[in-house]
């Protein structure tokens, strides 16, 4: 997919902003902090408490420790986190800014988005934007998808650079990845 829309990807500069860097680790103490059990039980009980327990579970992550799922295949076990490590730092870092604030965020700010400049908001599809993004996580983790995406979304507005959102992605998914793997909180995986 990547590929086939490389073409769109031409305007938009490389360059990276240390910055990048600051954010994605914040990011990730943000989605943590947001993510323990007491949190996301409290938001489970609130989902049930209006009605929505069948959503509370809706797209419930895997939780799947590969090291003890393929404990007697090392090999299998260390390829498989692998390439999850990859897909979390790179493929869904960068298929998501592009998606969210490249397209979506300007798709809703006017019907020539693609002429919008990167960086440009109004409040509202900025909002909308958030909205979906964090229904696109567990519902249980809504308050830090929100809290995350917001974040990121100061530095797209600072920056105005779709790389350094992607940076900042990237680092907290690699910092949520060891998180879960030193501490065994598979559920956030």
């Amino acid at each position: 997919t990547i590929a086939i829309v490389w073409p769109g990807y031409h305007p938009f500069r490389f360059r990276v902003s240390p910055l990048s860097f600051l954010v994605g680790s914040e990011g990730a103490v943000v989605w943590i902090g947001l993510c323990q059990p007491p949190v996301l039980d409290a938001m489970s009980n609130l989902l049930n408490s209006v009605g929505l327990s069948s959503f509370a579970e809706a797209g419930e992550r895997s939780g799947i420790n590969t090291l003890e799922h393929w404990a007697d295949s090392p090999a299998m076990a260390y390829a498989f986190l692998a390439l999850r490590l990859f897909g979390m730092v790179v493929v869904v870092a960068w298929i998501e800014e592009f998606l969210w604030r490249a397209f979506l965020i300007r798709f809703l700010q006017g019907s020539d988005w693609w002429r919008i400049e990167f960086g440009t908001y109004q409040l509202g599809p900025l909002a909308a934007t958030t909205v979906v993004f964090a229904l696109a996580h567990p519902l249980t983790e809504f308050p830090a998808a929100i809290a995350w995406f917001a974040v990121v979304s100061w530095l797209m507005l600072t920056t105005r650079n779709i790389y350094d959102c992607i940076i900042a992605h990237g680092v907290t998914n690699l910092l949520l990845a060891i998180y879960v793997i030193v501490t065994g909180a598979w559920y956030l995986m």
